[in-house]
């Protein structure tokens, strides 16, 4: 019979690719993984949940036995991976996704989300889009109304006024000093 673990702080294909060669170490079978979730082929025992808690601590990650912090790294989870790694933004809106995905109303999501991290949702949105656009600033492949596309910001200039809020900067003063300026996903 499987078994769901919850981890905190995966936030990217190497998070998932690390806590796989873990579990591969300490012999655990797993059957699926993605960001903050491994189905696992059976029930982790008590002294197995405390080895692999350890050596997860270790690296950074954490797992989470509680139901209301396991519903904030879901979220966490559900609008990191539309904003950083799909490649073609949906135009739904997040409270939407977020209800379907995690199967709750989203009044409750955001009400938890606000208790349990002290910003809203939609806060924690705009400051993933924000490194987001920072990363692809950076990466200087894409035009600015390109990233306001690809983002789904309505304009530019919505988009440079919600950067400038942010930031302080501008887009194009961003680019000009943009050395260490971003944020590790994780730490947003």
């Amino acid at each position: 019979m499987s078994s769901s673990i919850y981890i905190k702080n995966m936030v990217c294909d190497r998070c998932i690719m690390v806590i796989e060669d873990e579990l591969k170490k300490l012999n655990i079978v797993v059957e699926d993984i993605k960001l903050g979730e491994v189905v696992l082929s059976k029930e982790l025992s008590q002294d197995d949940k405390n080895q692999l808690n350890q050596r997860l601590h270790s690296l950074g990650f954490e797992l989470i036995d509680d139901k209301k912090t396991r519903i904030i790294e879901q979220i966490k989870s559900k609008i990191i991976e539309q904003i950083h790694h799909q490649t073609a933004q949906q135009k739904t809106n997040f409270s939407e996704i977020l209800s379907r995905q995690l199967n709750h109303d989203y009044n409750y999501l955001s009400n938890l989300f606000s208790e349990i991290e002290g910003t809203t949702i939609e806060k924690y949105v705009i400051a993933q889009k924000i490194e987001k656009v920072k990363e692809l600033i950076i990466y200087d492949e894409l035009s600015l109304s390109e990233i306001a596309d690809l983002l789904n910001y309505s304009s530019v200039a919505y988009l440079s006024n919600q950067f400038k809020k942010v930031t302080g900067l501008t887009p194009s003063a961003f680019k000009q000093n943009s050395q260490g300026k971003r944020k590790a996903i994780d730490k947003i």
